[in-house]
């Protein structure tokens, strides 16, 4: 069954892949007009956007009390940003890579959930950070409009919902359960007339409640543990916007740092505020208008905003399809008694 679930993601990744193949040639020709000196480092400092994006749920895994090597972590992440772009489910498949792989290996389920969760509230948490300093260069030279705000506001909210399901959650495991079984409710009312079932499982909400608890009630024993994740999370979008200057110079078009922090928040924006998975089209037409708002000429805008996504989107998602090859034999080995 699982070589099964693994192939049937890598079908969908091909599938992806060939009907996104316009998208990707367009990146591939944008690519070779730049130099390839700085876009190579701009791949290195993407791999190490992965390497820190591991080091995140390390952190977290440390502060629940969990013990992983962050060689193990990395393939894993890898494969839960593949997962969530070729089968998006907001998050929730990428989750299950670890849930799954944490169970496999006996780790403590409660810790595992709680930690991804986390890893979500930092990274908003992160980004609204950076998104603030954004929309105050597009404010200051009067190019903020409302799509910007109104998506900024979702995302304010979205980051508000789960900072509050987490507090309730170390107040009170019941109380947490009961907010999650009354949203399955919601969910599966919803769902039902399509789809003539229940979606989610209101007895599995409580379960899933008293692990959310149990993890974060180890957390709230470590209050220094505290700060790494957080500066992981801020250095995580430093990285990315390293990787958009990095660009810029590959393509040799002038800037400056209000243009870099406005131009990747606006693009990091639509990529969670997107109907489409990890934003494809959105992010690229926001991040032009964005840059050309911001002088930079539109085909310059344009180009860039390409190249920043091929190495931001399509080279992780090559090495994720990679990486959850790698999952599925690491399930083999572990379960097989000879190795």
């Amino acid at each position: 069954m699982r070589k099964f679930i693994i192939a049937l993601g890598l079908l969908l990744g091909i599938f992806f892949v060939i009907g996104r193949f316009a998208e990707v040639q367009q990146v591939v020709d944008t690519l070779q007009r730049g130099d390839w000196r700085w876009l190579l480092l701009a791949a290195l400092v993407q791999g190490a956007w992965m390497v820190n994006v591991a080091a995140s749920f390390r952190a977290l895994y440390r502060l629940l009390g969990v013990e992983e090597h962050i060689n193990r972590l990395v393939p894993l992440a890898a494969a839960a940003n593949f997962v969530n772009v070729v089968a998006p489910s907001m998050g929730m498949g990428g989750m299950a890579i670890f849930i799954v792989d944490g169970r496999r290996r006996r780790l403590p389920a409660a810790r595992v959930t709680t930690a991804v969760a986390l890893y979500v509230l930092f990274d908003y948490a992160g980004f609204l950070a950076v998104l603030t300093l954004g929309l105050l260069v597009l404010f200051r030279r009067n190019q903020l409009n409302a799509g910007e705000i109104v998506a900024s506001l979702i995302l304010v909210g979205v980051a508000i919902f789960l900072a509050t399901l987490l507090y309730l959650g170390m107040k009170s495991a019941e109380r947490l359960g009961r907010t999650l079984a009354w949203l399955g409710r919601v969910v599966n009312r919803a769902l039902y007339p399509i789809l003539r079932r229940d979606y989610l499982s209101i007895e599995r909400a409580h379960s899933f409640a008293h692990e959310i608890a149990e993890g974060l009630a180890l957390a709230r024993q470590t209050r220094d543990g505290w700060l790494l994740p957080g500066a992981l999370a801020l250095s995580n979008k430093a990285l990315l916007i390293t990787i958009l200057f990095l660009v810029f110079m590959s393509f040799k078009q002038p800037f400056s740092v209000g243009t870099l922090i406005a131009g990747f928040s606006i693009g990091y924006l639509f990529l969670i505020v997107s109907p489409t998975p990890s934003g494809i089209g959105f992010v690229e037409g926001a991040m032009t208008i964005a840059l050309g708002s911001l002088r930079v000429p539109l085909g310059a805008a344009a180009v860039i905003a390409l190249a920043y996504r091929g190495i931001t989107f399509w080279l992780p998602l090559l090495y994720g399809m990679l990486a959850i090859r790698w999952v599925g034999q690491a399930a083999d080995e572990d379960q097989d008694p000879t190795s």
